[in-house]
């Protein structure tokens, strides 16, 4: 097992806002966190990488045990040199160009040199298809192509796993299909990928598992084939449901 998360909790003051979620991950997967709005699904994904302090919980990730509530700052490091986060709105540096964006972290956090890092980057931009705006400030760029430079910048670093909060959220519908193929890609190349989305033919067809929340509970998780094809829970038929109703 490549990760296994165990009964993560938080609150925020009163709220709930996890409560006692655990998912195992293998090598590989493709895991879509579904839900409505408010479920928990950004805090738990943000819990993972230490962005979010739980209240409680643990993950075993390749082997090292994690406390999440009480990693010490080399721990998380550590972690942090593995993993890898992909943010609703891109983040890039908007003085910076396309390049620099990707190389910053490989410079600065890994100690590469710039001539090996610029390789290094210029590889991770071909990947998602923007080795043609190297030069490029992220103002001249539409919201689809920064989101694939904030892709790049990831895979710059080479992460054994990447999660994705609502890559698309911010993107204007037109532009939402070149994000998509780009992670479709990644899935298809080996990628280990935790994504939160509303993208519901990315979840059917691109992710090999689901974990289905709400209300600060998991409702169903398992295999994405039979979430979508015959869900176990009554909110579970409801939700895949309403999807058809939109079809």
């Amino acid at each position: 097992m490549m990760l296994e998360i165990k009964n993560v909790m938080k609150r925020f003051e009163d709220h709930v806002v996890l409560d006692g979620i655990s998912l195992d991950v293998e090598k590989g997967d493709v895991v879509a966190i579904l839900g409505p709005s408010g479920s928990g699904k950004t805090t738990f994904l943000r819990c993972l990488n230490f962005l979010e302090q739980a209240d409680s919980g643990e993950m075993i990730f390749e082997g090292t045990r994690y406390d999440l509530n009480k990693a010490k700052k080399s721990e998380i490091t550590a972690l942090r040199r593995k993993t890898a986060f992909v943010f609703q709105n891109y983040n890039l540096f908007l003085n910076k160009t396309v390049l620099e964006n990707v190389t910053l972290g490989l410079i600065l956090g890994s100690r590469i040199r710039k001539q090996e890092a610029n390789e290094i980057a210029i590889d991770a931009l071909r990947r998602v298809g923007m080795a043609d705006r190297l030069s490029s400030y992220p103002v001249q760029l539409s919201g689809g192509q920064q989101q694939r430079v904030a892709i790049a910048r990831v895979l710059a670093l080479k992460p054994d796993i990447i999660f994705f909060d609502e890559p698309t959220s911010a993107l204007d519908p037109e532009l939402i299909g070149e994000v998509l193929s780009v992670m479709r890609q990644l899935a298809e190349d080996g990628m280990t990928m935790l994504v939160v989305t509303h993208e519901m033919e990315f979840a059917r067809n691109v992710s090999n598992k689901v974990l289905f929340m709400e209300n600060a509970h998991v409702v169903e998780s398992g295999s994405s084939h039979e979430f979508f094809a015959n869900p176990k829970s009554e909110r579970s038929r409801e939700f895949v449901n309403s999807l058809a109703s939109f079809a």
